[in-house]
């Protein structure tokens, strides 16, 4: 398995995120020996569509993409409805994306790349939901389990959740 020990991995997220969606990439990569930090516009505590409920580290307002290596945007439709519009947390994306990090993103997560305007020549996947968005904001969208291109690590739902924990893990180490 891949090594992640000193790597701070972010999760940018709110309420209603998919709960695997968050949770099971997070024990992936602390399992890894990363440590993670959960980033919201608010601080507290948020809750996934399905009860879980996640503390928040720090909030988008605060955070600075240079006090990590990597992101993570899980899925969920209110939560990524809700964190694309939030200026901070967009501002946060195009600081990874600009810094040249990792990004892994799955299902609805990547709608707030459209927002950041980091997607022109991408390959990438989702849910089919949010295909037309990411096609309009310049990505080359597939339907495959899991798509590793220009610092993206994409998957499509919470069944694809195996095989992005893999990549997320394996490209985090490199």
């Amino acid at each position: 398995m891949a090594d992640l020990n000193g790597k701070t991995i972010a999760i940018i997220a709110t309420d209603g995120f998919e709960d695997s969606e968050l949770t099971s990439p997070k024990e992936a990569v602390e399992a890894a020996g990363a440590t993670t930090a959960v980033i919201a516009p608010e601080t507290g505590e948020i809750e996934g569509k399905k009860g879980a409920a996640v503390k928040v580290d720090t909030t988008t307002a605060e955070a600075n993409a240079a006090d990590f290596d990597a992101l993570i945007l899980p899925g969920g439709t209110l939560n990524a409805d809700a964190i694309r519009v939030d200026a901070p947390a967009v501002a946060l994306v195009k600081e990874f994306k600009a810094a040249g990090k990792p990004i892994g993103v799955i299902c609805h997560g990547g709608w707030i790349l459209t927002d950041a305007d980091v997607l022109k020549g991408v390959k990438l996947t989702s849910v089919a939901n949010v295909k037309t968005d990411l096609v309009n904001a310049g990505a080359n969208w597939v339907d495959e389990e899991v798509v590793v291109d220009s610092g993206f690590i994409s998957s499509r739902t919470p069944a694809d959740l195996e095989a992005f924990n893999a990549a997320l893990v394996e490209e985090l180490a490199k």
